[in-house]
């Protein structure tokens, strides 16, 4: 067989070994046939120059070696490893190295630009104390950043590179089992109080299998990715699931993704296979964005080949992929690609994927139904108020998906409530964390996700975060459909309007909407101020508190999603400083 399907230079795409779908019962065993084969990783800079080639089989061949220097350490089975997830060979093979060695490897952020050292520190700081790990890991160039946060903890910390000067261990390996935890992912909740996602072997290897036959992998598939390692769709989905499926990657870090997002369609385009690539809906928000009016992108790009392009992570914005497809349609790209999912790391990943080729379908939803848990719409009557509320597919194999009211009442089609799902690959629970544990997972495995939606002929239809409502006089408003509402104001961007609820003096709840404000003349400033404040006000009946703040404030969780808790927070606490509106 041909294995010419590659960038130059860049692992093959195409392999005489023959494809498992994930049927594996330890990530070891996953990786151990993986390195049989000739297909792995290859990471790339900013421009998508090729960095590093690095096959399965010497990704294996370093983990093993790392395994037996945790094992000189003195490290044990169920010890916790705590691994800064730079994306680069050397994480790849620690987390697979810990995993041999029966460690739990967890993943932690890299620095965002919000907040500086400071709050990165407090960040590795509560995620250490939850993780109480045996050993810490980082790259040596981020040992500043890292050393504060480990002393505080007072937890082993060290540089991979000074890993690597370890002697290895001559014994044997302690024996893997599936039922046994794997690694431990932590949720996008909050920073404060971070939840450790407790996932074995055999529920990964079980969404791994999903997610492979959910996507009908193909023979020519080759993954294109830029997700950070220390989220679950970029972990689970852009690292663990190619190997489990022996497939290709080509990487990119997130920051460079940050600086250079087109170079994430250069590499889709240099692609002779078919690809596979995801991101929130941010990612092709920014690409639709970024490219010049000048600019004619048929003549870079050819998204021809993009057979699946996923989109989850965070509420899908059916105008940003609308756009995205205007923009790229002429440079090949076809709607048909789409590819909708619903998943969170209490499932792993994957809760739900849309059939290859169905694209994005939306049904229009009045909002009145949507905030009171009616029944979504199904007759010809268009609503007067309504939302585009995105399919986001069929659960995946082994996963079940119910609606269920406050009362924990199963709900029919159409009717709005509670996303629940229960499966072999939900998790276990939160390390270390029974309390929180017992708040989501029922005894018979019911995970509640946090998560509001409805079910419609066994698709599921995403609405938005329970915990995000805003009550207003007894009324329901989804803080997305008032974000959205300034978005549609010139000069906005998703991601620039956090908007949630605030408790006045008399106990009464209000609006309030924070507003990245890139105007600089205090009198086109305090225009502006009038025109968010009548846009929320139409849509909640009550005068909100709008606050402009300087761009870039609005805090992002670890995985890329606005913060609505932590902007309110910081909002109280005096940390974020609103602009001073002329009167």
């Amino acid at each position: 067989m041909p294995t010419d399907l590659a960038p130059e230079g860049a692992t093959p795409t195409l392999d005489t070994q023959p494809r498992r779908i994930a049927d594996f019962a330890t990530v070891g065993d996953a990786l151990d046939y993986a390195a049989q084969g000739s297909r792995g990783m290859n990471f790339h800079d900013a421009r998508g120059t090729l960095l590093r080639t690095y096959p399965y089989a010497e990704l294996r061949e370093d983990a093993l070696g790392y395994a037996r220097r945790f094992m000189t350490l003195g490290l044990k089975p169920g010890n916790r490893v705590a691994l800064v997830a730079e994306t680069n060979p050397d994480f790849a093979a620690c987390f697979f190295g810990a995993v041999y060695a029966g460690l739990w490897p967890v993943p932690l952020p890299l620095p965002t630009s919000f907040g500086g050292r400071d709050s990165y520190t407090d960040q590795l700081d509560v995620m250490l104390q939850s993780s109480d790990p045996q050993l810490f890991l980082y790259p040596e160039e981020m040992e500043s950043f890292t050393t504060d946060a480990a002393e505080r903890r007072e937890v082993k910390a060290m540089s991979w590179e000074k890993l690597a000067e370890q002697d290895q261990s001559d014994a044997p390996l302690p024996q893997a089992d599936e039922n046994a935890i794997a690694y431990l992912q932590y949720s996008s909740g909050s920073t404060r109080f971070p939840h450790g996602v407790a996932v074995t072997h055999r529920s990964l290897l079980d969404n791994l299998r999903a997610h492979g036959l959910g996507l009908k992998v193909q023979d020519s598939d080759r993954c294109i990715s830029w997700l950070p390692w220390y989220h679950d769709m970029g972990l689970v989905g852009c690292m663990l699931s190619p190997m489990a499926n022996q497939i290709s990657v080509d990487y990119m870090k997130t920051e460079d993704f940050a600086r250079r997002p087109l170079t994430w369609l250069d590499l889709i385009s240099r692609n002779p296979g078919t690809t596979l690539s995801y991101s929130p809906t941010f990612g092709y928000d920014i690409c639709a964005r970024r490219i010049s009016s000048q600019s004619k992108p048929s003549e870079r790009f050819d998204l021809s080949r993009w057979r699946i392009a996923g989109n989850g992570a965070d509420m899908i914005r059916p105008d940003v992929m609308q756009h995205f497809l205007d923009i790229y349609g002429e440079a090949g790209f076809q709607a048909s690609s789409f590819c909708p999912s619903y998943g969170l790391a209490e499932a792993t990943l994957a809760v739900s994927l849309m059939p290859p080729g169905e694209g994005i379908k939306l049904e229009l939803v009045e909002e009145e139904k949507l905030a009171g848990g009616a029944p979504a719409p199904g007759g010809d009557d268009r609503p007067q108020r309504y939302r585009a509320i995105v399919n986001c597919g069929k659960a995946v194999e082994g996963m079940e998906i119910e609606i269920r009211d406050n009362e924990d009442k199963v709900l029919g089609d159409h009717e709005v409530g509670r996303v629940l799902c229960r499966g072999s690959s939900v998790m276990v629970g939160y390390y270390r964390d029974e309390e929180s544990t017992a708040a989501c997972l029922s005894d018979d495995g019911w995970l509640d996700t946090g998560d509001m939606g409805y079910m419609s002929d066994g698709y599921i239809f995403i609405v938005g975060r329970a915990k995000d409502m805003i009550i207003i006089n007894g009324r329901n408003h989804w803080p997305q459909d008032i974000e959205w509402a300034v978005e549609q104001l010139p000069g906005f961007k998703s991601g620039d309007i956090a908007a949630f609820a605030l408790t006045s003096d008399s106990g009464e709840e209000l609006p309030a909407v924070l507003v990245h404000c890139r105007v600089s003349d205090p009198g086109e400033r305090a225009t502006l101020h009038a025109e968010i404040k009548e846009r929320v006000r139409s849509i909640t009946g009550i005068s909100p508190i709008v606050e402009l703040v300087p761009p870039r404030t609005l805090p992002r969780t670890s995985s890329g999603k606005l913060s609505r808790v932590k902007a309110r927070n910081l909002y109280l606490s005096g940390e974020i400083q609103p602009f001073e509106i002329a009167a």
